[in-house]
């Protein structure tokens, strides 16, 4: 069974770093477009990053300059850099991939992981 498994996320103070990651597993042949997404309470989900197949990002506004989103193909993985957090980029953070399996081109999420920023 294909799954996305996020890791990664925990408490930080302003101003600190977290990098999270996010793996799929099971038999996937090859990875399309992939991004992160976040939720916080009380809140719609929304986009965060993402990034094409030919390696092409897109950033939501209120995180460009601080989270940097990266691939590696090989080991099936994205990752998301925040540097500089603060208060406000608490969320729970899901990661999205559209993965080719032997069901075909699928959208995938994971389960998400909880950022928390206070001091």
């Amino acid at each position: 069974q294909v799954q996305l498994v996020e890791s990664g996320g925990g408490l930080v103070q302003p101003g600190g770093s977290l990098r999270l990651s996010c793996a799929a597993s099971g038999s996937v042949f090859s990875t399309g477009g992939v991004g992160w997404y976040r939720q916080a309470p009380g809140k719609e989900r929304g986009l965060v990053a993402t990034m094409t197949n030919s390696g092409s990002t897109n950033y939501a506004d209120f995180v460009k300059g601080r989270f940097t989103i990266s691939r590696d193909n090989g080991k099936r993985t994205v990752y998301l850099q925040m540097n500089s957090l603060k208060p406000e980029d608490t969320a729970v953070y899901v990661c999205n991939a559209n993965l080719y399996t032997s069901q075909g081109w699928r959208e995938y999420w994971g389960q998400g992981t909880q950022v928390t920023v206070s001091s």
